[in-house]
C-alpha cells in the first residue's frame, strides 16, 4: 500500500509534466482527469485483500440462491458474510429466507454445493494436476456457431411471420446477399449512440472466450451478469502486466519489487493456508476466466468496454473479442452492428467524462 500509495504521486506529477492543459478545461477538470489517469496506471499494485464497497439489488429468490452459496463457501469470511446478509435481510423480506438456515432445507443445500466443488475439485486434481499448461493467447474465441447469422436472420423473421420456425429457415436459406443485408439493416436500424440496442434475436448466437488478463480487468468484466462466467484461482503463476506509462515515470524497478514481494507472501501463505493465499496477490496479475454471452451482451459489453474512459486493460480485452468475433468467427454482419466501438482513446482516457460531469453541474 505504501508503494501504491507513493507510485500514484510520483505518476500524476509525470503525468501533469507531459500532458498539456486544454485551452478551455477548468483546473479541475484537468487534475481530475490526470489524476485517474495515474490511478488506472498503478492500481495494479493494490492486492486483491483492498477492501471495496459493493452494493446488491436482487429479489427475494435471488438473494435465497446468493446465501446458500455464500454459506457453501470455502472462505470464513464468505460465510460470516452471508450471516450478517442473511440477519438483515430478514427485517424485510423474512419470508423468502425462512429455508436458508433449516438443517434439513437450506442447510442441505449448502452441503451438496460444498460437496460437489470439494469431489469436483480433488478429481480434476487427480486427473490433470502433472499437466503442462500450454501457452495461450490473450483472449482466445474457443467456440461459436458457425450457422449464427443465419439463424439471427430467421429469429428477425419469426415475430413478424407465420410461418413455423423450419419453414422460415428454409426461406432465409434462399435469400440472396442483398436481402439478408436489408433485413438486418431494417432489423438494427440507425443506432445514434450504444444504448440504441437491437431486440432479442440477436440472443440467438454464443461466443465462448477464453481470457487471461490481470486481476483488476477481471473484476470489472466479472461485474456484467447477461452471461456465464466461470474463473480460476488467482495466483502469480502467470505473470504480470505493467502499464508503459509506469515504466515512463520511471518506477519500473519500484513496481517490478512490488509484484515479487506480493508473489513470495502468496507462496508463503499458500501451504497453510490455500484459501487465503489469493489475496496476497496483487492486481496486476493475471488470471484465466471464460466468459460465454450472446450478440446481444457483446453489443452492451463490449461498446461499454471500449469505452474512451475505461481502463486500457479490459479495453484491449473487449477490442480483441470484437475482431474475433469478425475475423476467426466470420461473423461481419455481426460485428458491424457493433458500430460504437471506440478503437483508440484519447490521452486523457478520463477527460471528456470529466467534462461533461463539470457540465452537469454547472447547469444545477
Amino acid at each position: 500500500f505504501d508503494t501504491y500509495s507513493s507510485s500514484v504521486e510520483t505518476v500524476t506529477e509525470h503525468v501533469r509534466a507531459t500532458v498539456a492543459r486544454g485551452p478551455d478545461d477548468s483546473e479541475f477538470v484537468y487534475r481530475t482527469a490526470t489524476r485517474a489517469k495515474a490511478l488506472d496506471a498503478v492500481r495494479g499494485i493494490l492486492p486483491a485483500a483492498a477492501t471495496s464497497s459493493v452494493g446488491i439489488c436482487g429479489s427475494g429468490q435471488a438473494f435465497e440462491a446468493l446465501l446458500l452459496r455464500m454459506r457453501a463457501h470455502p472462505l470464513p469470511e464468505a460465510r460470516e458474510y452471508s450471516e450478517l446478509m442473511l440477519h438483515e435481510l430478514r427485517k424485510v423480506i423474512p419470508s423468502f429466507l425462512r429455508r436458508v438456515d433449516l438443517p434439513d432445507r437450506g442447510g442441505a443445500w449448502t452441503d451438496y454445493f460444498a460437496t460437489t466443488r470439494g469431489d469436483t475439485a480433488s478429481l480434476v486434481e487427480e486427473l490433470f494436476s502433472s499437466t503442462p499448461v500450454e501457452a495461450a493467447a490473450e483472449v482466445e474465441l474457443v467456440d461459436f456457431d458457425p450457422e449464427a447469422e443465419e439463424k439471427l436472420l430467421v429469429a428477425i423473421c419469426y415475430s413478424h411471420s407465420t410461418m413455423p420456425e423450419h419453414q422460415l429457415i428454409a426461406k432465409v436459406r434462399a435469400l440472396g446477399v442483398d436481402e439478408r443485408v436489408a433485413l438486418m439493416r431494417a432489423y438494427v436500424g440507425e443506432r445514434q449512440n450504444r444504448r440504441h440496442k437491437p431486440g432479442r434475436a440477436f440472443e440467438r448466437s454464443f461466443y465462448r472466450f477464453d481470457v487471461l488478463s490481470d486481476y483488476g480487468a477481471f473484476r470489472d468484466m466479472q461485474r456484467h451478469r447477461m452471461l456465464t462466467i466461470e474463473w480460476q484461482r488467482l495466483t502469480p503463476n502467470h505473470g504480470y502486466s505493467r502499464s508503459e506509462l509506469v515504466g515512463e515515470a520511471g518506477l519500473t524497478a519500484q513496481f517490478n519489487e512490488a509484484m515479487e514481494r506480493s508473489a513470495a507472501l502468496y507462496d508463503v501463505l499458500n501451504t497453510d493456508y490455500p484459501q487465503q493465499a489469493p489475496y496476497a496477490v496483487s492486481m496486476a496479475y493475471r488470471m484465466r476466466y471464460m466468459m460465454q454471452f450472446n450478440a446481444r451482451e457483446a453489443i452492451h459489453m463490449l461498446e461499454l468496454r471500449s469505452s474512451p474512459q475505461g481502463h486500457p486493460s479490459y479495453r484491449r480485452v473487449a477490442l480483441e473479442m470484437h475482431r474475433l468475433i469478425s475475423e476467426k468467427a466470420g461473423h461481419h454482419a455481426i460485428a458491424a452492428v457493433l458500430n460504437h466501438m471506440t478503437t483508440a482513446a484519447p490521452e486523457l482516457e478520463r477527460l471528456e467524462s470529466e467534462r461533461r460531469a463539470e457540465a452537469r453541474r454547472a447547469s444545477t
